[in-house]
């Protein structure tokens, strides 16, 4: 909500200006220019405000975009489907600011090592994706029980298939904020900065002693690792594991 009331603020003060002016003058609004106005003014407005880089460069080229694709005739039905197809995938990042990451075969390797040190566990991954760190650990350590949580549709659909054949995978569709932390010796989450405080929360409510959460890349603030874990790979992937 931040980032739309940035951007329509910048659409409002320039159109506020050029309507007025060009109204005056009875000439046409001159939309390539005002789209390049609108972006700067929405970049200036994302770094005053100390956005992170993306966000300022997605400010800067928005409008110029939308002018760029206007001027394509492509017709509106491909843009409901484009929506429907990215709500389906990127479900995450829009109720929960979860983008998709997917874990690499480095990571899926490091854990593998350090499940095996742990013995027989039930593990669960928070917001598992396709499947891509819990059906190789499923395939490496039969012995475990695997449950993973994925809330976007498709996503979901695909890991389930990935999952067949698994009998040690539990593959739910649901909200990762659903799941019942005191069941599981393991709990693995890639998600991104913006949940790791509540989730910290809940680990805290829910999780048993003695069971370990490790999260991918992001730390939980506020909280000293018992072990962090670098994972050999570009770009550099951390597990930090926190021992309850």
């Amino acid at each position: 909500m931040r980032q739309f009331a940035l951007q329509g603020a910048a659409v409002i003060l320039v159109l506020s200006l050029a309507w007025p002016y060009f109204g005056w003058q009875a000439a046409a609004m001159p939309w390539l220019e005002t789209s390049l106005a609108i972006g700067a003014t929405a970049f200036i407005f994302a770094t005053l405000s100390r956005q992170p880089w993306w966000w300022r460069l997605i400010h800067a080229t928005f409008m110029p975009l939308v002018w760029l694709t206007q001027g394509l005739k492509i017709e509106p039905g491909w843009f409901l489907l484009a929506f429907i197809l990215l709500l389906l995938v990127y479900r995450g990042a829009l109720s929960g600011q979860v983008p998709l990451y997917l874990s690499n075969r480095q990571t899926v390797a490091a854990l593998a090592d350090l499940l095996a040190e742990r013995g027989p566990c039930r593990f669960l991954d928070l917001g598992a994706g396709l499947g891509s760190t819990t059906v190789p650990l499923a395939d490496q350590l039969p012995e475990s029980h695997f449950t993973g949580y994925e809330n976007a549709p498709l996503t979901w659909l695909l890991g389930r298939l990935f999952c067949l054949g698994r009998p040690n995978i539990r593959w739910r569709w649901d909200d990762l904020w659903q799941a019942r932390l005191g069941d599981y010796d393991v709990v693995y989450a890639f998600l991104s900065p913006a949940p790791m405080g509540k989730l910290w929360e809940k680990i805290r409510a829910e999780m048993a002693p003695g069971s370990l959460f490790i999260s991918n890349s992001f730390p939980l603030p506020g909280v000293v690792p018992n072990q962090i874990i670098e994972v050999p790979c570009t770009p550099p992937r951390p597990l930090y594991c926190y021992q309850l």
